[in-house]
């Protein structure tokens, strides 16, 4: 397993925030493993509630219709780079 780097580990804590994980801390997620059905088990729902905090937080806008909405939400890592790339400052 891969170990989070500082970026990927605020967003693993945004994700627990938003969607109120109670059984696992930040640092046990792998940045690699999918988001979604097995690996965090989140749904489209969850998605919802991650985007707004992503939205608040970073000023990153990422809407249900985006057609690689699949791929920024695949995993930890690629939702990270997608993130760093996009956020205002």
């Amino acid at each position: 397993m891969s170990a989070l780097t500082p970026e990927q580990l605020e967003i693993a804590e945004l994700i627990i925030e938003a969607v109120n994980l109670e059984d696992i801390e930040a640092e046990e997620i792998n940045p690699d493993d999918p988001i979604f059905t097995n690996g965090l088990g989140l749904d489209s729902i969850d998605a919802l509630e991650i985007s707004l905090e992503l939205s608040k937080k970073y000023g990153v806008k990422i809407g249900a219709g985006d057609e690689n909405v699949n791929e920024i939400f695949s995993s930890v890592a690629s939702l990270t780079d997608y993130v760093q790339k996009n956020k205002k400052s």
